[in-house]
């Protein structure tokens, strides 16, 4: 018989607690980089969705800007350069600024409903993950999408409006040299006196007889061409050179000023401006749709209610004087975003910003630029919590 030993087996120690493991923050209302990285791949992997914002923010510039190229390779004489000034205002003006808010609010309401929509959010809240995160996650990863789309375009319409600008401008219908000084333009109206005298605005006595491109014109007289002001009582026949020199030097200094708001390209500061406001307005666009979404739980009315508020109420609005409702106006942020416009860019159909501002149009309704800065933030701000207090409070 043999004797088996009693052996007594010890608890095994507990194991240690693992160095370094961080301690579950799924209530944090700080979105983590997988949040971010969800929502982003849950907006790009809708196709329909990101051919509109790539077709609108990219391939509309794009295609207007080939046939340009084209046409002018083609038929130089028919058809004017690709790129200058004008065409670059109209494109950021016309196209990013308008239609780039517009598919950027899109995004905004589409990133704001999806869940709802999919039928996503109870299973989200079920995780333990916080709601307000789970709102705040939505923005990086939009943005992450909208702001390179609205760059790409720029990009394009900034690289074609400077290198195929045109070698001239045009003034009065004339071909003039461009980025003239004073002593310049006065150089060159000497040189085509003929040209400056018949075309150029001019307000002032005429006491020459010049032949002009419609016929033999005597310049303030009968039958002629009349630049402008009052004829001189007494018209000297015959002019000689250096008369004809001097009153186009004379009619030169006198248009300067307008000549010199005419530019050939944009300039390096114009652009980086341009590029900085058309870039804000997409962000406005995407939280404003964003938060419009999330408070009214669907996409389709919030889309709506943008494309109505970026194309009917906010030129309305911002032009018309209404009694007693001005202040309401000026609460409107596509007005504050006029008012802090590049100088000289157009936006809501015309007017621009002018040399000041949005000061500077007078089509504009007044508005300072701290009130303008206010109203955006508000708007910013203020479409963010309602869209996270909606996001917290609704029923899983």
């Amino acid at each position: 018989m043999t004797a088996v030993p009693q052996v007594s087996a010890a608890a095994p120690d507990p194991a240690p607690a693992a160095v370094g493991v961080s301690r579950d923050r799924r209530g944090s209302w700080i979105p983590a980089g997988a949040m971010i990285a969800t929502r982003f791949m849950e907006l790009r992997k809708r196709r329909g969705l990101m051919v509109a914002l790539i077709l609108v923010n990219i391939g509309i510039p794009t295609i207007f800007l080939t046939v340009r190229l084209l046409l002018h390779a083609f038929a130089p004489h028919s058809y004017g350069p690709a790129g200058g000034y004008n065409i670059y205002t109209g494109l950021v003006a016309g196209v990013l600024y308008i239609f780039g808010f517009i598919v950027a609010a899109t995004l905004g309401c589409t990133a704001g409903s999806i869940d709802l929509t999919e039928g996503m959010f109870r299973h989200l809240v079920v995780t333990g993950r916080s709601r307000l995160a789970l709102y705040l996650a939505r923005i990086p990863a939009g943005l992450a999408i909208i702001v390179p789309l609205v760059a790409i375009g720029f990009t394009v319409v900034c690289a074609v409006c400077v290198f195929a600008a045109p070698k001239t401008i045009r003034y009065n219908g004339v071909s003039v040299p461009a980025n003239l000084t004073l002593t310049g333009l006065e150089s060159w109206a000497g040189d085509h006196a003929e040209v400056v005298i018949c075309d150029f605005n001019y307000n002032g006595p005429i006491n020459v007889e010049v032949p002009c491109g419609n016929g033999p014109g005597n310049l303030g007289g009968p039958g002629g061409a009349v630049i402008g002001g009052a004829p001189s009582p007494g018209v000297a026949a015959q002019p000689t050179p250096a008369v004809l020199k001097a009153l186009a030097v004379q009619i030169a200094a006198q248009d300067y000023s307008d000549y010199h708001t005419i530019f050939r390209y944009p300039s390096n500061s114009l652009m980086i401006e341009s590029g900085l406001w058309i870039e804000l307005e997409a962000t406005i666009g995407f939280m404003v749709g964003l938060g419009l979404a999330s408070l009214l739980g669907q996409r389709t009315v919030p889309v709506i209610l943008m494309i109505v508020l970026e194309i009917v109420l906010t030129p309305i609005l911002s032009r018309a004087r209404i009694p007693h409702m001005a202040n309401l106006q000026r609460a409107v942020v596509g007005l504050a975003m006029a008012h802090l416009a590049p100088g000289r860019l157009p936006v809501l159909g015309g007017g621009g910003g002018g040399p000041a501002g949005g000061h500077g149009s007078p089509a504009l309704l007044p508005e300072s630029t701290t009130v303008a800065v206010c109203v955006i933030v508000a708007w910013l701000v203020g479409w963010t919590v309602l869209g996270a207090w909606r996001m917290m409070t609704r029923d899983a």
